[in-house]
């Protein structure tokens, strides 16, 4: 036997069986799940496409999809243009340059229960800071997670505050590989700081754009702490995300089947979104 022709074999295979065992058994088995009735303790029991009969029918999981997709229309502007203001401020010259690029990205490294949790006592209704301010301004409160008009864009809200300092960092990566001599150039024809945001800066850093486009799309679609900590999916089910949805359908009902069902839905879902993000929003240079 041929030890060189078997050495490469052995070394690709703790890839392969990790591939094998926690990526491709799991999804081939969601995908037979999705045409099968289980929950855990009983026998499968075959179904056909009942569950994707039951999934087109199903009022609160598209409402959980139409919360999701109203978290994403306020989550991803919202973060790319504070990320992207705040990256071009940090990196001109300015006084603590360091500690506030730091700082910036402090609440990315602190667990996300945590920031949840000490954000739902600063929307608390009676006690929270938030409504305390309002109070001392004269203003009435707000009820940030009990009023189901407002209680989903709080939670972007929150969650652009965790999240924002990673994307900073990636947007402070791509401003720093614009060449400036085609800053120097337009200083040349008398351009002002706007301009060259507008015409040099936002261009040069496309593929960056895009890709925390791709990254606050697929976190987004991801949204289930916040949700699950802060209201449980209310009021009226007003902040359920799919994520949660599919989850209280797993490991609550225990119907497996059917959360497997609306777990490859979603998952198609955010390919075909991130598909079009391709090609709508990545541009050559």
């Amino acid at each position: 036997m041929n030890t060189k022709r078997i050495v490469p074999y052995l070394l690709v295979s703790p890839y392969i069986i990790h591939f094998a065992v926690f990526v491709a058994f799991p999804v081939l088995f969601s995908i037979f799940l999705t045409f099968h009735d289980w929950n855990i303790i009983a026998p499968m029991g075959f179904t056909g496409f009942s569950n994707y009969v039951r999934l087109f029918q199903d009022k609160v999981f598209f409402k959980s999809l139409l919360n999701t997709l109203t978290f994403l229309a306020i989550h991803i502007p919202l973060q790319i243009i504070v990320a992207l203001v705040i990256a071009e401020t940090l990196n001109q010259k300015i006084k603590l340059r360091g500690f506030f690029r730091a700082a910036f990205f402090m609440p990315v490294i602190v667990s996300g229960v945590v920031v949840t949790i000490l954000w739902q006592q600063l929307y608390g209704f009676d006690t929270g800071l938030f409504n305390r301010i309002l109070i001392q301004l004269g203003l009435g409160k707000i009820g940030w997670l009990t009023d189901p008009s407002i209680a989903m864009p709080s939670i972007a809200l929150m969650a652009t505050w965790k999240n924002v300092g990673l994307y900073i960092v990636l947007f402070l990566v791509g401003l720093q590989t614009v060449p400036q001599h085609y800053y120097e150039a337009a200083d040349l024809e008398g351009a002002n700081h706007f301009q060259k945001f507008i015409k040099i800066t936002i261009p040069m850093i496309n593929p960056t754009i895009f890709m925390v486009v791709v990254l606050s799309t697929i976190g987004g679609f991801s949204l289930f702490i916040e949700p699950y900590i802060m209201t449980g999916g209310g009021p009226l089910n007003s902040t359920i995300s799919a994520m949660l949805y599919i989850y209280k359908q797993g490991f609550f009902y225990y119907h497996m089947g059917y959360a497997a069902t609306l777990g490859f839905f979603f998952a198609l879902l955010i390919l075909a979104v991130v598909a079009i993000q391709k090609r709508y929003v990545e541009r050559d240079k």
